[in-house]
C-alpha cells in the first residue's frame, strides 16, 4: 500500500447529482479534510433538489460535514432521474463552476455508477476540469454496482461514527429507504478499511493520475 499526500490544498470542488450523494460518498473525507485545513474553500454543486426540503437538508448537512470551511453550496432544480435529458443545463452548471474555481481536488460520482444521473455527471467532469485530480466516490445501493476502487482515505473511528450520525440526523427524507441505515454505511467503511489496513475508510475511483517522479 503506497501512501500519497495532497500537499498544499486551498480549495476543493464537490459535485453531486442529488442531495445526500456527497455526504454518503465522501462525507468522511470532507470531515477529515476540513479538520486538517481550517478555512479550506469548498464549492459544492448539487444538480437536483433545489427549492425542496432536500435542499434544506443538504445545506444543513454540508455545513456540518465541512466545519470551519469557506463553504459555498449551489443546489439546482434538475428533475431526479432525468439528467441525460437535461444534459445542456447540467453541463452549463459544471462549466460555470469551473470558470470561477481552481480546485486542487474534486469529489464527484464515478463513471461506473449504475444510476444514470450519477454516471452522467461523472462524464461531465473531465470536459470541464481537464487538469485536475478527480476522485469518484461510491454509493451503495440495490443496483449492485460496487467495484474495486484504487484510492482510499482512512477514517478514524470517531470520523466514521460522526459521518453516520450526521447522515441520520440531517436526511430525514431518506430514512425510510431500506439501504439507508447505520449498518450499511459503517459496513462498507469497514470493508474499505480492511482493504487499506485501516479500521474504516472511504474509497474512490480515479480515471487519470499524473505523478511527478522528478521532484
Amino acid at each position: 500500500m503506497i501512501g500519497l499526500r495532497a500537499g498544499r490544498l486551498d480549495g476543493i470542488v464537490a459535485l453531486a447529482a442529488h442531495c445526500d450523494d456527497l455526504a454518503i460518498g465522501a462525507g468522511g473525507s470532507l470531515l477529515t479534510l476540513c479538520a486538517a485545513r481550517p478555512g479550506l474553500r469548498v464549492d459544492a454543486l448539487v444538480l437536483s433538489g433545489g427549492g425542496t426540503e432536500r435542499e434544506d437538508e443538504e445545506r444543513a448537512a454540508l455545513a456540518d460535514f465541512c466545519p470551519g470551511a469557506e463553504l459555498r453550496v449551489t443546489v439546482l432544480k434538475l428533475p431526479d432521474g432525468y439528467l441525460p435529458a437535461r444534459w445542456e443545463e447540467a453541463k452549463a452548471a459544471v462549466e460555470e463552476l469551473r470558470a470561477r474555481t481552481e480546485p486542487g481536488l474534486i469529489f464527484a460520482p464515478w463513471r461506473g455508477d449504475a444510476h444514470q444521473d450519477h454516471r452522467g455527471l461523472a462524464k461531465l467532469v473531465p470536459t470541464a476540469f481537464r487538469d485536475h485530480l478527480a476522485l469518484g466516490y461510491e454509493i451503495v445501493k440495490w443496483d449492485g454496482d460496487l467495484a474495486a476502487p484504487a484510492v482510499f482515505q482512512p477514517l478514524t473511528e470517531e470520523v466514521a461514527e460522526l459521518k453516520v450520525d450526521l447522515l441520520q440526523r440531517h436526511y430525514a427524507s431518506q430514512r425510510h429507504r431500506p439501504w439507508y441505515d447505520r449498518e450499511a454505511f459503517l459496513g462498507l467503511a469497514r470493508i474499505r478499511g480492511i482493504e487499506c489496513h485501516a479500521r474504516y475508510a472511504e474509497a474512490f475511483h480515479v480515471s487519470k493520475l499524473t505523478v511527478d517522479l522528478e521532484n
